[in-house]
């Protein structure tokens, strides 16, 4: 009773071990660089928050090229097309819910 697995990429490599490994760099980097700014209080909260969420946007964008391999394959053009608009709708889904809390609030 032998088994056979077969993947749905067929025999396509995934990534190089370059790859991955520039995709960890990255990563490692990414996390610490607002760890050093939050641990050594360089900024104020604002600018500490703005860097949180930029590192975390990057963060996100390296996950998605360097080990979800999101540019490889056949459908690499869909897969980016449709995870931009994905991006559009969220954006501004939590974008137009955040503008009706600020601005429709009761004046007293």
């Amino acid at each position: 009773m032998s088994q056979h697995h077969t993947d749905s990429h067929g025999n396509h490599g995934h990534g190089s071990m370059k790859s991955y490994v520039i995709g960890f760099a990255l990563s490692i980097i990414l996390t610490i660089i607002p760890l050093v700014a939050v641990m050594n209080h360089m900024m104020g909260r604002t600018g500490t928050l703005i860097l949180i969420l930029l590192m975390a946007i990057l963060q996100f964008v390296v996950q998605l090229f360097f080990f979800m391999h999101v540019r490889e394959g056949e459908n690499a053009r869909w897969n980016i097309m449709t995870l931009i608009f994905g991006l559009i709708i969220l954006i501004t889904i939590v974008g137009g819910s955040i503008w009706i809390m600020t601005y429709n609030q009761v004046a007293h």
